[in-house]
């Protein structure tokens, strides 16, 4: 059994080019670990599908389309590489990994890779507020690399991210109280774009879920994604390929999410995994409840109902998915509950302002 994890905290502030130094310096030995276990993760991805692409040339492609969509985020970016002393292009890549991959290659075979998520409008919820939150499951090993930042910037708001080393915001809170994150899902038709973790990133720093699903709208996104939206006001969804999205909003029932598509007119590029179908009935059932609270969302995580197929990705399942990490939005009160690892094995902590 995985043993009980503390999640690791940094804060940094400053500009974004110095926030980015000071993240790649502090996490330098880690930001490589992730890097070398994350190219030999995709080079197997590939050759196991028969594609023969690098992966690198894709991400400096994509980094260029950053620079003139996002130059805050393109000099954040900058810094960090240049304090963990890795190329760019390579890190944009690897923290990008799953948009990357669409991008050479969507598979006809199911990937078992998914996570699963969570969005309680506030009639349904017992603090008075929305709630959202999500488990973060991917490669087995990349629990090793999990980190939540505090960052401070010259401009714009504070915010708090759960993410991995050298990646920007994968799941995340602004002061203000607006919350993100996202599920993978995979659409045919990805392009030369900007990563799914630099739209985040962005959309993190704005104002309210609103402004920031119409930031990932109007984006050049690469490949397809589901992203969720909270503020102390309400809870939406949008459902994302790399050329539309179709938005969910004004619910009064709990919405839950896994890694298949659910919109009409939108099909998966894959048969959907057997994890993805378990997850949605079990989270399915679960939000029949009223009147939810954050530990009932804790349990949800920690589900085990469904052996290898559950909500709560084991790491010592023996699969080579796991849940990295987990976290639970609390708009209203303007803290983040955040563990990394499962969330039955993982040391909660509060991110607040």
């Amino acid at each position: 059994m995985w043993p009980m994890v503390e999640l690791q905290t940094i804060e940094v502030s400053g500009s974004r080019r110095s926030m980015g130094e000071s993240l790649g310096e502090s996490l330098r030995a880690t930001i490589k670990g992730l890097l070398e276990r994350r190219r030999g993760s995709a080079a197997q991805y590939l050759a196991e599908r028969e594609v023969d692409v690098e992966l690198v040339a894709l991400g400096a492609d994509c980094l260029d389309v950053l620079r003139g969509w996002d130059s805050a985020g393109y000099d954040e970016h900058l810094g960090v590489a240049a304090g963990a002393d890795v190329d760019a292009a390579l890190l944009y890549a690897m923290v990008n990994l799953t948009d990357i991959r669409d991008l050479a290659c969507v598979p006809a075979q199911t990937d078992a890779e998914g996570c699963t998520a969570a969005m309680v409008p506030a009639v349904k919820s017992n603090t008075g507020g929305p709630l959202a939150g999500q488990t973060w499951d991917l490669v087995a090993g990349d629990v090793e690399s999990i980190v939540a930042v505090h960052r401070t910037p010259d401009e714009g708001p504070r915010t708090w991210a759960v993410t991995v080393a050298g990646g920007p915001t994968l799941m995340g809170m602004n002061e203000f109280g607006l919350a993100v994150g996202t599920t993978n899902i995979k659409v045919a038709g990805a392009r030369v774009g900007v990563g799914y973790m630099s739209l985040l990133h962005k959309a993190v720093h704005l104002g309210d879920r609103r402004e920031a699903s119409e930031c990932i709208v109007q984006a050049p996104r690469i490949a397809a994604h589901t992203y969720w939206f909270a503020d102390a006001t309400g809870v939406l969804e949008l459902e994302c390929d790399a050329m539309a999205c179709t938005r969910r909003e004004g619910f009064d029932a709990t919405l839950v999410r896994t890694n298949h598509c659910l919109a009409d007119g939108r099909d998966d590029a894959e048969v959907p995994g057997e994890s993805s179908i378990a997850r949605f009935a079990r989270a399915q059932q679960w939000g029949e409840r009223d009147m939810v609270s954050v530990d009932d969302i804790r349990g949800l995580f920690a589900d085990r109902s469904d052996g290898v197929y559950s909500i709560n990705r084991r790491h010592d399942d023996g699969e080579p998915t796991a849940t990295n990490a987990c976290v639970i939005a609390d708009p209203l009160g303007r803290v983040l509950h955040a563990c990394r690892g499962e969330a039955d094995q993982g040391c909660w902590v509060e991110l607040a302002f």
